[in-house]
């Protein structure tokens, strides 16, 4: 994607909104239900647990994962409930970028008193 600010802060105003409305203390899939609603309603291409294959250097499936949100086919956005983010989040949301060579993420957590959220970049060159 070329200008990915734009769709990045559509996303961070709507997940706040529904932080704001919803609070903290639901389980994640309600987030995650709630933030694909909302986007798609704004007009944007949302898949839910899109899945992520890792393959081995020679080509090999070694593992297969889902990523919460996959928008515009080129924003990853991974969502947790959890008390804070913790250095595995941020190491599962950087791993889903390495594997399908999306240079764009975002961490939400619904599960913190506070709306924590933050943006990754990975540049598989």
């Amino acid at each position: 994607m070329e200008d990915i600010k734009p769709l990045v802060d559509q996303v961070r105003e709507i997940a706040y909104a529904i932080h704001v409305y919803l609070g903290h203390g639901h389980l994640e899939k309600v987030y995650e239900n709630a933030l694909a609603h909302r986007l798609r309603k704004a007009g944007f291409h949302v898949q839910q647990q899109a899945p992520i294959t890792v393959h081995d250097e020679d080509g090999v499936t070694i593992g297969d994962y889902y990523a919460d949100l996959l928008v515009e086919d080129g924003l990853i956005v991974e969502l947790k409930a959890a008390k804070t983010i913790a250095p595995e989040h941020e190491a599962q949301i950087l791993g889903y970028l390495k594997a399908t060579y999306i240079e764009h993420g975002m961490l939400i957590n619904f599960g913190a008193y506070q709306f924590q959220i933050r943006k990754y970049k990975w540049a598989n060159r």
